[in-house]
């Protein structure tokens, strides 16, 4: 072959189109002129950003004047437009970051600081066999579904039926329907997972729960050797809890764990400095990897501490020690059915070159 077809075969695709002439799963979503149903974020003279729904024959108000929807609709990503009195919004389609702060939620989402050191650290790849719980308002699975792919798997594993109506909604907004590598069940994990997955077949493990440490038999049976577990937990006390528990069962690695600040900067003229706030303690990760059969970790020598835990311990780990708090089911409903709004939106037909 010569040096000019190689360079011609090696070139990326010009249409974001795969090799087998399919467009990946929500890449249609994100591109072309604003359509009806879509999220849009609205953006002012003085900075201050709203996040709408463009209906036909709908308009945003303020109390500086109105602003139809249907001049945007048709619009091309990144437009000015200008309401009936003259003020100016510049309009963009939400980045994920922007859309999963946005998006209606029944519980506390995983902040995209977290979800990408997850989807990092994890190594989660394209065509990765993932496993996670719980899932929330669906945060963190998009995060997974777009790092395995179309052709990767996704089994999240939720207790409410609320919540996993809520997270399919905003799944299916943000990837304009189902996802194929998408699997979501309704129950317990450490029993729905060993009913479901086969021994050794996941490659990675994601719990967001409040005892991951009760899970050490469920994901130790289904976790591949070599095979990631990451845990998402917001006090110290789960901390410790679960990196003792993974110790003393001697199937995993020596668990590691941090956590990751966001600090933005005020930027303007010589006037450059940290903002005053930032995003701090979310959640801390906690990651460890499941060793072949058979096989007895290697104990990290370190001097003797105290790891036994009293009832006291064991009362600050409930939902409302942890700053949990309860839902009602008609916010819940509510949210639910914002989320399967978002995905009413008109696709444009398809355009093939």
């Amino acid at each position: 072959m010569s040096s000019e077809s190689a360079a011609a075969t090696a070139a990326p695709s010009t249409t974001g189109v795969a090799a087998n002439g399919v467009q990946p799963v929500g890449a249609a979503r994100r591109r072309g002129p604003f359509r009806e149903g879509e999220r849009v974020q609205l953006t002012d003279e003085r900075g201050r950003m709203n996040t709408i729904t463009l209906e036909s024959g709908g308009a945003f108000h303020t109390h500086r004047g109105f602003l139809n929807h249907d001049e945007i609709i048709g619009q091309a990503d990144g437009s000015v437009v200008v309401n009936n009195v003259g003020q100016q919004y510049q309009t963009l389609r939400p980045l994920l970051s922007d859309f999963v702060l946005s998006m209606p939620r029944g519980a506390a989402v995983v902040y995209p600081k977290d979800a990408g050191q997850i989807v990092t650290m994890a190594d989660i790849f394209p065509g990765a066999r993932v496993v996670e719980a719980g899932v929330g308002s669906g945060a963190l699975s998009i995060s997974l579904l777009r790092a395995v792919g179309d052709n990767g798997y996704l089994h999240s594993f939720e207790r409410r039926e609320e919540f996993a109506d809520i997270a399919r909604g905003n799944v299916e907004t943000i990837f304009g329907g189902p996802h194929p590598a998408w699997k979501i069940s309704l129950g317990d994990f450490q029993e729905e997972v060993v009913r479901n997955e086969a021994p050794g077949s996941v490659d990675r493990v994601v719990l967001d729960m409040l005892a991951p440490w009760e899970c050490l038999d469920a994901v130790a049976t289904v976790l591949a050797p070599g095979g990631v577990w990451i845990n998402y937990v917001a006090t110290v006390t789960q901390l410790s809890r679960t990196a003792e528990a993974i110790r003393a069962d001697g199937r995993f690695t020596e668990p590691d764990a941090w956590e990751s600040m966001v600090r933005g900067w005020h930027l303007e003229g010589l006037a450059v400095r940290p903002d005053h706030r930032m995003v701090a303690h979310t959640g801390f990760l906690l990651v460890t990897r499941r060793l072949a059969d058979g096989v007895t970790g290697i104990s990290v020598k370190r001097r003797p501490s105290k790891t036994d835990f009293n009832e006291e311990d064991v009362n600050a780990w409930t939902p409302g020690a942890v700053g949990e708090r309860s839902v009602s089911d008609k916010k819940l409903r509510r949210a639910a059915r914002d989320a399967i709004a978002g995905t009413n939106v008109k696709d444009a037909p398809e355009i093939t070159n």
